[in-house]
């Protein structure tokens, strides 16, 4: 098929809630919506409709501004990719307690969304709704996935987690009551919860796939419950699981141990594992026949045939794609805009790709790079890294040369017709390949969408190969096998990526003293993994790449505990030594100064982004620290709920483990 250029007018989710509420992020200092909504609002089918679409935008992904590369830069502080600056979390003692000024400790959304409910469930109960019956109900089955996220997102973040769910008055007491954490696996099962109403609630009815579906409901269930259930395996007897040694939730509980709503740890991973598998089959079963084709190819002219899985995150209109179970759009004239296709036409806004992923990646005849019979043609150039390779490397790693630009239009005036060469000495954010390495996932060959803050390309939230993944991952996790329905998904994702779909292959010729030098994801709990979950992590890896979910699955696989006594260096392409070096014609300056654009070749022959000036605080490499699993409280929330806003003690909440209750301190573990 050609790729046509079309002028379409695109629904929007609305960018504001449709009713007023308070900015304010503090728990306690959250006016009570029921004060300041109007009492004869939420009552038909539009209001509810008006209402959940003001929620959509600041809680589910998206390419949510124009200052960032959209989604495609999520998995940046990784193993995967190098934001342009590195992370305070791999600098133990410079990832510090906030006072006050925390973006993550928040409750907005989740009281928007406790109104609305507390609001809406009594009235439908009472049939005080007018409107559609079913579609009311959707709307309301929406609202609880919505809170549902909101809380996967805190959660994954703090752990333990206060579960509130009707709009508070502004007492005191009240307020400093609700504070109390839950137990992790609580919260959990409460969003699991939350997500079974809105399966309810939704039903099978049909909606676009701009809107949060049944089948949506169910992925996340899968993804909460797979999160649950690996780090209660991961974590099991440390302080970052209810009733582990020195938790701190039993110090706020007399010392009392925790008992377990099935009776033990061991069967609350069983519980979590056994609902994932469930959940993601349900996903997977429906979907796997409907997974996007990819042709394999990159299309470099517009009489050559379009690759759909690489148009899936680059296309105007994403309901051709049943792949996809949400999807967010956007519109130039609206102002509903991003700047993904610019940052993708140069290097990625200073976010680039890592040598260890590109590794990771096994070549078409399923056999990792280092292996005996590889065909692996090395890394001298990015054409040889390319070639041969798993086509999710292949179609989206860019290579000098390409066509970037098929669809000519002067509007746009941000682009590149071919990819140059790798600009790794700029020295700018905008324009320089941090890794030497960029992606071409979420680009557009159409220069129209190459205006400065002005794309409008579709974002792909949610897409039905995670759950693949998820069941694959959560069955081996519980029953230590692969059985025959991860069998047919494992093969369904291999024949589409056009790799080999013998995985036992892989299996076999996979040597773990390899790949731990290039993937956190070979380790747990400081312990390398067996061959066969590593390679359900490294499927995991190759299909999701880019698309935000690579530190949630390295927090819950406890994959960086290596990295307290070891560092690691983040590296990009084979720099030195190669045909590549000699593309900057002596315009490298690399003797550690001020005024470096390249790390030493003394130190690698492969680029380390963050190792060009000798000062740089990671110059040595990334470390970790265990309290790093987990993001501290900042201390104004113990101040809130003291007994005299001084005595820190005296409040009801407790700092997550090896986090000081000092303000400005490093973790103390």
């Amino acid at each position: 098929m050609m790729i046509m250029k079309t002028v379409r007018v695109f629904y929007t989710i609305s960018l504001g809630l449709a009713v007023l509420c308070s900015s304010c992020n503090d728990f306690l200092d959250k006016t009570p919506l029921s004060q300041i909504t109007p009492e004869h609002y939420l009552l038909t089918e539009s209001d509810l409709e008006s209402y959940v679409n003001g929620l959509y935008t600041g809680i589910l992904p998206s390419h949510n501004t124009v200052w960032s590369y959209g989604m495609f830069g999520w998995d940046a502080h990784t193993d995967n990719q190098a934001a342009w600056n590195y992370s305070n979390k791999f600098v133990p003692g410079q990832y510090k307690v906030p006072h006050s000024e925390d973006s993550e400790w928040k409750f907005t959304n989740i009281y928007s969304c406790n109104y609305f409910l507390s609001r809406t469930v009594p009235l439908l109960e009472s049939g005080g709704l007018s409107g559609n019956l079913e579609n009311v109900k959707y709307y309301i089955g929406e609202a609880y996935f919505l809170r549902a996220y909101e809380y996967f997102t805190r959660y994954q973040k703090f752990g333990d987690f206060p579960i509130v769910t009707v709009p508070l008055k502004d007492e005191q007491d009240l307020l400093v009551e609700a504070s109390k954490r839950a137990p992790r696996n609580e919260v959990a099962r409460f969003i699991i919860g939350d997500l079974d109403k809105a399966i309810e609630l939704m039903g099978a009815l049909k909606k676009p796939t701009t809107r949060i579906s049944a089948d949506l409901a169910r992925l996340v269930k899968s993804r909460v419950a797979l999160f649950e259930g690996t780090w209660l395996k991961y974590f099991k007897g440390t302080a970052f699981v209810p009733d582990g040694e020195n938790w701190p939730g039993s110090k706020k509980n007399a010392g009392a141990s925790y008992a377990y709503p099935s009776g033990s740890i061991d069967n609350e991973i069983a519980y979590f594992l056994n609902i994932a598998m469930e959940a993601a089959k349900e996903v997977g079963d429906k979907y796997i026949g409907s997974l996007t084709d990819n042709t394999g190819t990159v299309q470099q002219s517009l009489s050559e045939q379009e690759n759909p899985y690489m148009m899936m995150f680059a296309d105007l209109d994403l309901s051709k794609y049943p792949e996809v179970l949400l999807w967010r759009e956007y519109n130039k004239g609206l102002g509903v805009v991003h700047n993904v296709p610019v940052y993708c036409q140069m290097g990625n806004r200073g976010v680039g790709v890592t040598r260890g992923l590109v590794s990771s990646f096994v070549m078409q005849n399923g056999l990792p790079v280092y292996a005996t019979g590889s065909m692996y043609h090395g890394d001298r150039t990015i054409a040889d890294v390319r070639k041969d390779r798993d086509s999710r490397l292949s179609i989206f790693l860019k290579e000098p040369g390409q066509k970037n630009i098929l669809i000519f239009d002067p509007s746009g005036t941000t682009y590149q017709v071919e990819e140059p060469y790798p600009n790794i000495t700029e020295g700018s954010e905008e324009r320089t390949y941090n890794t030497g390495y960029a992606l071409r996932k979420g680009w557009s060959y159409d220069q129209g969408q190459c205006v400065n803050g002005f794309g409008y390309t579709a974002c792909a939230s949610f897409r039905a190969a995670e759950a693949l993944l998820n069941y694959m991952e959560a069955s081996y996790e519980l029953q230590s096998r692969v059985d025959e329905t991860a069998r047919s998904y494992w093969k369904a994702l291999r024949e589409r990526s056009k790799v080999d779909a013998d995985y036992e292959k892989t299996i076999a010729n996979t040597d773990m003293s390899q790949e731990v030098l290039y993937d956190w994801g070979a380790y747990s709990a400081g312990k390398i993994i067996d061959p066969v979950l590593y390679n359900i992590r490294r499927e995991r890896r190759s299909e999701l790449m880019a698309e935000g979910l690579r530190f949630m699955d390295l927090i819950r696989w406890r994959a960086m505990d290596q990295m307290i006594a070891t560092p690691y260096h983040i590296e990009g392409f084979h720099l030195y030594n190669t045909p590549m070096e000699e593309w900057y014609g002596g315009k490298l300056t690399n003797d550690g100064s001020d005024k470096a654009n390249a790390s030493s070749p003394e130190r690698s022959e492969y680029l380390r982004p963050y190792e060009k000036n000798s000062k740089s605080e990671v110059y040595d490499g990334y470390r970790w620290a265990m309290a790093h699993y987990l993001s501290p409280i900042m201390i104004k929330q113990f101040q809130l709920t003291s007994t005299d806003g001084s005595n820190l003690e005296s409040s009801p909440m407790y700092q997550n483990p090896g986090w000081p209750m000092t303000a400005d301190e490093g973790a103390e573990f």
